[in-house]
């Protein structure tokens, strides 16, 4: 992790008024610097050895997705993939494509698209946009 990362997230724990501990560092950091939805394990995996243990990385997790700095973008396999919430408004998040071969999801950030008008009596909350299809990598394979 990189030192510049590293203040980024110290800032924004304390913008939130959130302890800062070597947890959440650790774990925001990663996402911030992954540049796509990872999932617990995959935090984990990329912490290595270090890393904390599941319930920790889990309650880290759901403290960042309660103060808004992280939010859930979606459940692929069964799994919730989360990610800085710094690209997405109240209402919407930005897009996300995931590869139907190889299960790889970018985030397509500059990428718009309109809110659905919902019907009345319908009240939205949050919209979330993910496509599937085939990615560069698996339509040269």
């Amino acid at each position: 992790m990189t030192d510049k990362v590293q203040q980024q997230v110290v800032d924004l724990l304390r913008q939130k008024k959130m302890r800062i501990t070597t947890a959440r560092v650790a774990v925001l950091s990663v996402l911030m610097q992954a540049g796509c939805p990872l999932s617990q394990q995959q935090i984990a995996d990329r912490l290595g050895p270090e890393a904390p243990d599941k319930t920790t990385i889990y309650r880290t997790l759901m403290s960042l997705v309660k103060t808004n700095l992280v939010h859930k973008a979606f459940v692929q396999q069964r799994q919730w993939l989360f990610e800085p919430a710094h690209h997405c408004t109240a209402t919407q998040c930005h897009p996300h494509f995931t590869c139907v071969r190889c299960r790889r999801t970018e985030c397509l950030i500059g990428v718009e698209a309109p809110l659905v008008k919902l019907p009345d009596g319908l009240t939205m909350h949050r919209q979330q946009i993910r496509i599937e299809g085939l990615c560069a990598l698996c339509q040269k394979r």
